[in-house]
């Protein structure tokens, strides 16, 4: 399945082009973020399980210097 800070890719790309989306929250809710324009989207769990395509990365294999808008796990888990 898929973990938080995973690297996911979903069936439709997003408006700016990128087709690769981080897991940046887990529940009953799921919140992704483009990792081309850093913008973040809430979807349900079922709706998120049906549009995703397939997971690319673990967060343990995803190198943070070459993703520009990649947040760690540690960077994810602190409040603000």
């Amino acid at each position: 399945m898929f973990e938080l800070g995973d690297l996911v890719q979903m069936k439709k790309p997003h408006a700016c082009g990128e087709n690769r989306w981080e897991v940046v929250r887990l529940g009953a809710d799921i919140k992704i973020k483009c990792m081309g324009c850093g913008h973040l989207v809430m979807l349900t769990r079922r709706d998120f399980t049906k549009k995703m395509k397939k997971e690319l990365q673990k967060a343990a294999e995803v190198d943070p210097a070459l993703e520009k808008e990649y947040l760690t796990v540690d960077q994810i888990k602190k409040p603000r």
